[in-house]
Formats: structure tokens, sequence, C-alpha cells
């Protein structure tokens, strides 16, 4: 693996594409001139492309959703043109899309090569499900780099562990949480997540928030946390998991080197083997037993 940037990513109202690109070009071009080959924005990081002219939405989602939608092809086509001019893997801001008459939260990896794949969130939220009818995507994936093999869990998939682990046993070395939190408690729900995560299939997780006030959409409107990079508590890795971590709502990059070494080591040697003896769970949970105590 290589040196990751995670973004602590605020919104802006943007008058149009000329100024969408000047943007993310100044962020790109930050991340990737101290050397980060891997660059992570966060869940809903793509919602600012709903405020190109100046529109403003309120609580008109669905609106807002078919602003991203359309203006989606664009915004890739600029990212495409950033990671091939710095030679830089993107994961890109995710937004709330119409696909076939399903609404999905989908970001996109981006190669440095011009190759492009969607990621979609697996588990909805409530708010997600209740306000927006939105449904998760298919089948977990891992991607295959010229870095290495990336996972990737979209916020609420951070707390579902099998979800993860299915990309840790397909080859992930490296996972990335995107997030969008309005709360305190949904920010520690994430990290939390991210950073058992890491515990539990000895990798890193690399973890980018949105963060800022947004008065143009309701579905944005407040967002909290803090851009960190976690890995086990274990030999090689810091004794708290807490390899970075950047200011609370401190806009900006949090850049760390994640190379796969560590991740081996620990796999083979660590004070405890999560990651190999995980399998032994399976024969203890088929059927729990019931003993009535008096």
């Amino acid at each position: 693996m290589t040196k990751v940037a995670a973004a602590a990513y605020p919104l802006s109202p943007l008058a149009d594409w000329a100024e969408y690109e000047a943007k993310l070009s100044r962020w790109v071009g930050e991340a990737a001139g101290v050397g980060a080959r891997l660059l992570l924005f966060p869940e809903y990081g793509g919602a600012e492309i709903a405020t190109l002219g100046g529109r403003r939405w309120g609580t008109d989602h669905f609106g807002m959703i078919d602003a991203i939608t359309e203006g989606l092809d664009e915004a890739n086509r600029i990212l495409t043109r950033l990671a091939g001019e710095h030679g830089v893997h993107i994961l890109t801001g995710s937004a709330p899309i119409r696909e076939g008459g399903r609404i999905l939260n989908r970001a996109f990896l981006i190669g440095p090569e011009g190759g492009l794949a969607p990621v979609d969130k697996l588990m909805p939220t409530r708010w997600e499900r209740e306000a927006l009818g939105m449904r998760g995507g298919g089948a977990t994936q891992v991607f295959e780099t010229a870095l290495g093999p990336v996972g990737c869990a979209i916020c609420y998939d951070s707390e579902f562990p099998l979800v993860s682990r299915a990309q840790a046993e397909a080859g992930a070395r490296l996972l990335l949480v995107p997030s969008c939190t309005e709360t305190e408690a949904g920010y520690w729900r994430v990290r939390i997540g991210a950073m058992a995560r890491a515990l539990e299939s000895q990798f890193w997780v690399v973890h980018s928030p949105l963060i800022g006030n947004n008065d143009w959409a309701e579905m944005v409107e407040t967002n909290v946390g803090a851009a960190g990079v976690y890995g086990p508590p274990d030999m090689g890795f810091p004794a708290t998991g807490v390899a970075a971590l950047g200011g609370r709502e401190e806009p900006g990059w949090v850049i760390h080197d994640c190379p796969d070494g560590p991740v081996e080591r620990v796999r083979r040697e660590g004070g405890v083997l999560n990651h190999l003896h995980w399998a032994e769970q399976d024969a203890r949970l088929a059927t729990p037993g019931r003993i009535a105590l008096r």
C-alpha cells in the first residue's frame, strides 16, 4: 500500500463548473503535492454538485438528487482528469443518485489511468430509507489497484462487521470509510466501527468525514467529525490504534503512510491474532445454547 490522504471536507455553494473544478484541483493538488497516492473524499461530498448556478434546495431532496444525477458525468470527468494529471487514485465524494428507478448512495474509485468503478453504500441508514427511499447496493467488492487491494465501507456500512470482513478475506489490506454524520453520536458510531474493523481484520482503516454547516439543503445541513487513520492496537501500530487524527471540524487532509508490512507482520506475530482466529467463531455460533439458571 502507500501514502493515503483522508479529507475532512466542507461543502461549498458553487457558481459554475469552473468553480467546482478549481476547488477540486486545489484539494487534489495539495494531497498529491506531499506524496499521497490514494485520496479519500467523504460521504455526500458529491452533494455540492447540486449547488451549481446558486441553487438552494431546502427540503426538496428529490430535486436535489436529480440535479446531482444530471451533473455526475461531468464531475467524474473532472476528477478523472485530476487523477491522471497527478498520478493518484481518488475515491470521490459519494452522493445520492437515481439509477434504473432506484436511489443509491454512490461514490466512484478512479485510477490514474482513467479506470472508474462505482462504489455503492450497502446499508442505508434509517433516514436514507425513510426520507429518500434509498436502496442498498449489491454485493461487497474489493478493488484491485496498482497500490494493492482496497475495500470500502461507506459510513453506516462500517458498523456491520461482516461487510468489511468479507473484503479482508478477499485480500484487502486497507479499508476506506467515507462518512457524513450530523451528530457527535453519529461521528463516534462510525469512528468506533472503523476502529473495531481495524482490530478484527488487523488492517488499515482510513476515515474521511464531511464537515461544516450548509443552509442550502437540509440533507447536508450539519456535519461533524475528524479525519483519521486507524490500525489494530498491536505490534507495528500505535497502542491506541490511532495512527493519525485531524482536528474536529478542521478542514484539510490527514495524510499517513499505510504500508502492507505492518499488516502482514501483526497478522503473523501479533500479541493477538484476530484475523487468523476469526473463523473459530463459526462453530460456536451455529446453535446458541440456552441455559436455565435459578
